[in-house]
């Protein structure tokens, strides 16, 4: 089995903290979660999260006028400098500061840094060895000039059209016009008047006029002029920006939280703290709409190049909008999970992810796209365990409210629900594969609940634990269904056999999670102490056992008085799942490490760090001394008393609460795995953290990877043999050498992308099934998996559908019996022809329709058809269709055409 997965995508979680970006183009979307950032793709509706990392989460964001350089700066002022096209980290750099905002100049030069209350103006670094205006550059990042006038934090920074002058909105209540170099016969200025801090600052189109507005809800409107006599209309001082005009939300006692202003179209959007927000047109101030877009405060707002998308972003909720104010359309709607993610399950196919949370919504998520395409709110308390059954058109999920719920995921909705005699809360689910039996147990009782998912009665309850019931899983082939309990025993029971007995296997600690392999005939077992332990079924023998602890440990809280490495006697693995194969048990538990086993040997194959986010608790193997003061940690220390404004100095957090409250938390969130799967094809894991939803996946680009190569092989001589294989099906002579397979088979072992889909089209149909059937069986994945991706990539329709159609008619015995080797391939294949099939049916149906209305529509009338009929019957060669325009022309018009 390939054990080199590697993080491949980030879901759960769309927004944490921070300001949205728009790339330039205007197609997609940035957004910080976390430490990470991630894209979303608004016009092929997918997404993806860049593969570096921040120590902390971050703060701000901003692309380069090209959308080549992305600048992404944490919580602590580091920043790190990507190259956004090839999401590769160039440089990292720290502004030994907290970033409160960030612009790159319209010209890409330089950008615009407030670190506090100093305004920072830097040259963007050029690439590696290049020169820079005729320099050579030995720095990548060149401080141009620090400027320092502002008594509080700036808040926003923007830059004028020509990137000349900057504008500066701070805590201070006043906004600066600044210079990027000295200018003759310029000085900063200052525009003072509010009454409260500035959110915002803005240049409109023609630089003439300044925008500003203030938390309070007042928006100011400036301009360059002298002051005149109200008498003659002369002037009577010099000129300087002035106030022209003064506007006012007036939104009760909401603040302005956010701004965002597009000069092209003089449009202005301001967020709210009630989750309104309101976009107006200027100069005038004409309100266009005021909306309600979430239920707490809008913290970012920003708009795209084009004026016609808004984002919005609201943390407290993990909200994520994009909004079309001309239509009144969303473009993108998505939340994540309010509360820690508890459960999680692959479905059958692979192409969803179904996760459980502790806010009692259920969410599946699509694989390809990564976004969320249905949340399920029936459950009224935490939901503790999902599982699917009927081919993955059937979920089964069980929640503290006391009830197990059935949901069809094709008409999405809750048909079936099961609960017990007496009020329960239930942890732990096992679906019978057939669908027919679903069982659950309970931390409020010992026994085992069977119910009949038909009828929807409880068919049994299985009484022999001596404690809660914590973990459950039923074999692959139905027949056995495997309990663990606290009690330190695990069961193995027959429910369809005519005894209901089971002898319990011993352990030495409470059971945390059980699984099955594929195949059914070995039982995993976790528990308490750290411990895996392998049993076989048949004969009840442990075959094996891992001491994990070691493994496992790993991260130092801040409370913690003991090190990292002597901790290992709190850690122990949540959840286990077997692979695909089931030669490997992937292990995740309440530390910042999942662990990959080997089931034979025993031994570590690989360990995987779930983050490096130091705002999480046991992130850090090492605690600095700095941050430890008389008083304790200095991040448990309560320091709301000490901030500027009366919103931040309110303390509204509840004390000890970790989990469970949506506000702030006293403490800080600990970073812990709840649950672990492997997807069916064993091509990919994902794991649910604090930070998300996590997605490790084996590399599947085509790369340059040879296959049994020689050096004989090489694009000149395979188009030379393609050359050759074309002359002897232009010359209809008999090819015995089967030429076209030749070429074929080089291309594979050179394995370049472009060479062999050249090669691969210029095969011709006749030839397809003589091809194939030749194949050796060794090429059959590497062949399979290309004509997928050409089946989704190219319009070839009927010419691939050939390919697979032979593939299966010559070699579907050999594909049957390795049906566990080729499951990528095929499911690849699978994936393939149902999107030609879903797309040729949207085609038809349009077709059908469209010939449904133009049949429809041109009806003649009676009279009209007959006298037409009449005309020709009676009508000569030569003055046909003289005598069929008459008949038209005096009986009347076509109808149904207005």
């Amino acid at each position: 089995m390939k054990t080199d997965f590697k993080f491949s995508n980030l879901l759960g979680t769309v927004y944490r903290k921070g300001n949205l970006l728009f790339t330039p183009d205007g197609t997609c979307l940035l957004s910080p979660v976390g430490n990470r950032v991630s894209v979303f793709d608004l016009v092929q509706n997918t997404s993806y999260t860049l593969p570096f990392s921040h120590r902390t989460n971050i703060d701000r964001l901003d692309l380069s006028p090209r959308g080549n350089l992305l600048l992404s700066v944490d919580e602590n002022g580091r920043a790190i400098l990507t190259n956004f096209q090839r999401r590769i980290a160039i440089h990292h750099f720290s502004f030994k500061g907290r970033v409160s905002a960030l612009k790159f100049s319209p010209s890409g030069r330089h950008f615009a840094v407030g670190v506090g209350r100093r305004l920072q103006i830097w040259q963007t670094p050029s690439t590696p060895g290049t020169e820079n205006n005729g320099e050579i550059e030995f720095a990548p990042f060149v401080l141009h000039r620090d400027l320092a006038a502002h008594f509080d934090d700036i808040q926003n920074v923007e830059w004028s059209s020509d990137s000349r002058f900057l504008l500066t909105a701070a805590k201070d209540l006043t906004a600066r016009v600044w210079s990027m170099d000295p200018e003759e016969g310029f000085e900063p200025t200052t525009l003072a008047g509010h009454r409260q801090g500035v959110v915002a600052a803005y240049f409109n189109a023609s630089q003439e006029s300044i925008y500003t507005v203030s938390q309070d809800g007042a928006l100011f409107r400036w301009e360059y002029v002298s002051k005149k006599d109200e008498e003659t209309m002369e002037d009577i001082s010099e000129a300087r920006w002035r106030i022209v005009k003064k506007d006012f939300f007036m939104q009760n006692d909401a603040k302005v939280n956010c701004a965002a202003f597009h000069a092209q179209t003089n449009l202005l959007v301001v967020g709210f703290s009630n989750g309104l927000f309101g976009l107006y047109d200027l100069p005038e101030f004409n309100m266009i709409h005021l909306l309600s877009v979430s239920q707490s405060n809008i913290d970012v707002v920003t708009i795209n190049k084009s004026g016609e998308w808004l984002a919005f972003g609201s943390s407290k909720h993990g909200q994520l909008l994009v909004w079309e104010w001309q239509s009144e359309s969303y473009i993108l709607k998505q939340q994540g999970h309010l509360d820690s993610m508890n459960a999680l399950a692959y479905s059958p196919d692979g192409t969803k992810i179904v996760t459980t949370a502790d806010d009692g919504k259920i969410k599946v998520w699509d694989v390809k796209s990564g976004f969320c395409i249905v949340t399920f709110t029936e459950h009224t308390s935490g939901v503790t365990a999902c599982q699917f059954a009927k081919k993955g058109s059937v979920l089964f999920t069980a929640s503290l409210d006391g009830s197990i719920r059935a949901w069809d995921l094709i008409r999405y909705r809750n048909f079936r629900t099961f609960t017990a005699p007496s009020r329960l809360s239930f942890g732990s689910l096992a679906v019978d594969p057939s669908g027919e039996v679903v069982c659950a147990g309970s931390p409020d009782s010992f026994d085992i609940h069977v119910w009949s998912v038909q009828t929807g009665q409880l068919l049994d309850q299985l009484s022999g634990h001596e404690g809660p019931v914590s973990t459950l899983a039923f074999a692959s082939d139905g027949n056995h269904l495997v309990s663990g309990s606290w009690d330190h025993t695990v069961r193995i029971w027959s429910i369809f056999g005519r005894s209901q007995t089971s002898e319990p296997l011993q352990l030495m600690s409470d059971i945390l999670s059980v699984a099955f392999r594929p195949d059914g005939k070995q039982v995993a077992a976790s528990t308490l102490d750290g411990q895996l332990s392998f049993w076989s079924v048949e004969d009840a023998v442990q075959q094996g056992g891992v001491d994990g602890r070691r493994d496992v440990s790993g991260g130092r809280k801040i409370a913690d008085r003991r090190t990292a490495a002597n901790a290992a006697g709190t850690k122990s693995f949540n959840r286990i799942t077997y692979s695909a194969d089931g030669s490997c048990v992937l292990a995740g538990g309440n530390s910042k490490y999942i662990c990959l086993y080997d089931v034979g040997t025993g031994s570590l194959i690989k360990k995987f760090t779930v983050s490096v986010n130091t705002s999480l608790d046991g992130t850090q193997e090492f605690l600095n001394s700095r941050d430890m003061t008389e008083a304790g940690p200095r991040a448990l220390i309560d320091e709301t008393g000490e901030a500027s404004d009366h919103e931040e100095r309110v303390d509204r957090t509840l004390p000890g609460a970790k989990r469970g409250d949506a506000g702030a938390r006293t403490t800080r969130p600990e970073v812990r795995v709840t649950s672990v799967d492997f997807a069916p094809t064993g091509r990919s894991f994902c794991a649910a953290s604090t930070e998300g939803l996590l997605v490790y996946s084996l590399d599947t680009d085509f790369i340059f990877d040879p296959f049994d190569l020689d050096i004989t092989i090489t694009p000149s001589s395979i188009i030379a043999t393609l050359d050759a294989a074309k002359e002897a099906a232009a010359s209809e002579t008999v090819d015995e050498d089967n030429t076209f397979l030749k070429a074929l088979i080089m291309a594979f072992r050179l394995n370049e992308q472009k060479l062999l889909r050249a090669v691969y089209e210029s095969i011709p149909p006749s030839d397809i099934p003589h091809v194939v059937r030749s194949v050796p069986s060794v090429y059959l994945p590497r062949l399979l998996r290309f004509v997928a991706h050409a089946a989704e990539e190219t319009p070839h329709l009927e010419f691939n559908l050939m390919w697979i159609e032979s593939m299966f008619s010559s070699h579907g015995r050999y594909l049957k019996d390795n049906t566990g080797v080729f499951a990528p391939e095929l499911r690849a294949v699978q994936r393939a022809v149902d999107d030609i099939r879903e797309n040729l049916k949207r085609l038809t149906e349009k077709n059908l329709y469209d010939l449904n209305y133009l049949l429809s529509k041109p009806v003649l009338e009676s009279k009209k058809t007959s006298s037409a009929l009449l005309a020709m019957d009676t009508a000569e060669t030569d003055g046909a269709d003289d005598q069929m325009v008459d008949a038209d022309d005096d009986e009347g018009e076509w109808e149904g055409l207005e």
